[in-house]
C-alpha cells in the first residue's frame, strides 16, 4: 500500500531517502562518540532505548503486547528464530521477525509472517518513527538513537502497529546490554551454543559471555538452552536463579522424534537440528496457552545465507554465513556432504571457495578449516557488488583480501607472487591477482569473481554447459556480508 496522498515514484523516493538517512544514524561523528561512550558504559546504552521508545510514542509496558520469544547465543540464534517463527506462523499465527543483520536490505530485519516487510510499510513506518524522534531532540540534547538502536525501535513500532501475535526478537550482540533487551518481560526465551565471539565487547571467555547473554533472563520467565560445555552451563544457572528464572537444557532432537516420529527439516546441516531442538522447546512453551501443532514449521524453513544451495547451469553455489570457528566447522561439514552426493551421483567436479573476513578476525583459522573441502580454486574478495570508481577505494576494499590471500598460501604451500598491490589497472571482470601455483585468485568486487566462475575464465573451470566440461561447486563464505552480496547478484542474474 502506498503512504496516503502519495504517488508511487513519490512513495519510492521517500523510500529511498529513509534508508540514506538511516544510514546517517550509522557513521556521523556525533553518533560515532555516542557509542564510543556507551560502549565505555553499556548500561547507558541500555538505558537510553527507554527514552528513545517514549520518544516515538510507545512504552515498554506496550511491549507486552508483543508476547516476545526472544533469543540470544553465539551461533545458531537467526536459524532457532527462524525455525521458531515457521513453527507460530504455521500453526496460524501472525508473526513478527527481528533479526540481523540483513543480506541484501535493511527491510530483511523487519519480517511480517516471514516475509521482508513491503517498501511502503518500510517508508511509512520508518518517518513515523524518525520524524517523532527527531522532532523531540532539541529537548534531549540533540540525541538520536545509532544505527542498530533504531531499526530495534522501528522494528518494536512495525510490530504493535500491523498487531502482530507474538515477535520473535534475535538479540544483536550479548544480552545484558544490548537495546534488544528493554522488555519488562517476555514470553519465553532461549539461548544458542555459546562460543567466544565479540570478546572485545562481552568478555575473554565463554564464561564471560555466558553471563552476557544471560542477561535477557526475565523473573518467572521460562528459559531454555542448547547443550552447553559445564563451566558456562553454571554461569547460566547460576543467573537463572539469582533472576528467578526457571532454565532448562533442551533435549536431543531425536528424544523429540521418538515419540512423533522423523522430522525433516527446511535448513541443510547436523548442526541445525540443535537449532530445531530448541525453537521446539521454544514454540512448545509459547503455545500452552494455544492448542497447535508444530511440526509443519520445521519443513517450512527458510533462512537465506544459512546451508543455502542455489543453482545456476553448471554452477551450484553454496552460500553459509559462517564467520567463527563453530560455525565454520558446521559449514565445512554440510559442504562436504552435499558435494559428496553430488559427486557421487554425477562424478568428481571442480571446488572453488569464495571468501572474505569482516572486523578484526584472523582469517587464518578459519581458512584452516576449511583445507579439508580441497579447494580446485580460492577466489577472495571485498563484500562489495561492484569495483569501486576510485583506485585508492579499490586498494583500501582489496587489501583484506590479499591478506587472506597470503593466509591462504601460507596454510596451501603456495609461493607468493610477486607484490600484488602494485596490479591497480585491471579490467573490471578480470581478477586482481592470480596465483597458478595454489590457484588462488584476488578480485576486486563479488560482481567480477561471479563472473569469473559463471563464464568459466580460469583454467580447469567449465565455460558452459554444453560443452560437457565438469560441474563447478562454489562455497562462498566467512561473512554474511558477503553471502548477501552474492545473493542479490545472483538472484538478479537469475531473473535476467
Amino acid at each position: 500500500m502506498a503512504c496516503s496522498g502519495t504517488s508511487s515514484t513519490e512513495t519510492q523516493n521517500m523510500g529511498d531517502d529513509a534508508v540514506v538517512v538511516l544510514g546517517t544514524l550509522q557513521g556521523s561523528s556525533a553518533v560515532l562518540e555516542g557509542q564510543r561512550r556507551r560502549l565505555e558504559n553499556p548500561a547507558v546504552h541500555l538505558q537510553a532505548m527507554d527514552g528513545f521508545l517514549q520518544r516515538t510514542g510507545h512504552s515498554v509496558e506496550e511491549l507486552d503486547k508483543l508476547r516476545a520469544i526472544h533469543v540470544t547465543g553465539t551461533k545458531g540464534k537467526g536459524s532457532t528464530c527462524a525455525f521458531t517463527e515457521a513453527i507460530l506462523r504455521n500453526c496460524g499465527f501472525r508473526t513478527g521477525f527481528f533479526s540481523s543483520p540483513h543480506l541484501v536490505h535493511v527491510r530483511e530485519r523487519i519480517r511480517i509472517n516471514g516475509q521482508p516487510i513491503s517498501k511502503e510499510l518500510f517508508t511509512k513506518y520508518f518517518w513515523e518513527a524518525y520524524q517523532r524522534l527527531n522532532a523531540t531532540k532539541e529537548v534531549h540534547g540533540d540525541s538520536m538513537p545509532f544505527y542498530f538502536q533504531f531499526l530495534t525501535l522501528l522494528a518494536f513500532h512495525v510490530f504493535l502497529q500491523e498487531k502482530v501475535d507474538v515477535a520473535v526478537i534475535e538479540v544483536g550482540i550479548g544480552g545484558e546490554y544490548d537495546c534488544t533487551n528493554i522488555f519488562r518481560k517476555s514470553w519465553v526465551c532461549g539461548i544458542t551454543s555459546l562460543g567466544l565471539d565479540h570478546s572485545s565487547l562481552l568478555g575473554d571467555t565463554v564464561e564471560k559471555i555466558a553471563w552476557q547473554k544471560a542477561g535477557i533472563f526475565k523473573p518467572g520467565v521460562p528459559a531454555f538452552t542448547d547443550k552447553q560445555p559445564p563451566k558456562p552451563l553454571r554461569v547460566l544457572q547460576s543467573r537463572a536463579e539469582e533472576i528467578g528464572c526457571p532454565l532448562l537444557v533442551c533435549p536431543a532432537l531425536e528424544e523429540f522424534e521418538a515419540s512423533q516420529g522423523p522430522l525433516q527439516l527446511g535448513l541443510a546441516g547436523l548442526h541445525q537440528r540443535r537449532n530445531a531442538s530448541l525453537a521446539l522447546q521454544l514454540s512448545n512453551s509459547w503455545l500452552q496457552r494455544w492448542e497447535a501443532q508444530t511440526k509443519p514449521g520445521l519443513r517450512e524453513t527458510k533462512w537465506p545465507g544459512r546451508s543455502q544451495v542455489m543453482r545456476c547451469g553448471p554452477v551450484t553455489y553454496y552460500l553459509d554465513g559462517a564467520h567463527n570457528a563453530e560455525s565454520m566447522q558446521a559449514c565445512v561439514r554440510w559442504f562436504e556432504q552435499e558435494t559428496a552426493l553430488e559427486d557421487q551421483s554425477l562424478g568428481p567436479g571442480v571446488k572453488v571457495l569464495l571468501f572474505n573476513t569482516t572486523g578484526e578476525r584472523d582469517p587464518a583459522p578459519l581458512l584452516k578449516l576449511l583445507l579439508p573441502c580441497q579447494f580446485d580454486y580460492a577466489a577472495f574478495c571485498p563484500n562489495i557488488t561492484e569495483t569501486p570508481a576510485k583506485d585508492k577505494a579499490r586498494q583500501d576494499t582489496g587489501r583484506r583480501c590479499l591478506d587472506n590471500q597470503s593466509s591462504w598460501l601460507r596454510l596451501t604451500g603456495g609461493a607468493l607472487s610477486p607484490h600484488p598491490r602494485h596490479h591497480q589497472q585491471v579490467p573490471h571482470h578480470c581478477p586482481l591477482v592470480a596465483h597458478s601455483g595454489s590457484r588462488s585468485l584476488v578480485f576486486p568486487c563479488i560482481h567480477s569473481a561471479l563472473q569469473w566462475i559463471g563464464q568459466g575464465t580460469g583454467p580447469g573451470l567449465p565455460r558452459s554447459a554444453g560443452e560437457g566440461a565438469a560441474r563447478t561447486s562454489v562455497l562462498v563464505t566467512g561473512s554474511l556480508h558477503l553471502v548477501g552480496g552474492a545473493l542479490e547478484l545472483l538472484h538478479f542474474s537469475l531473473s535476467s
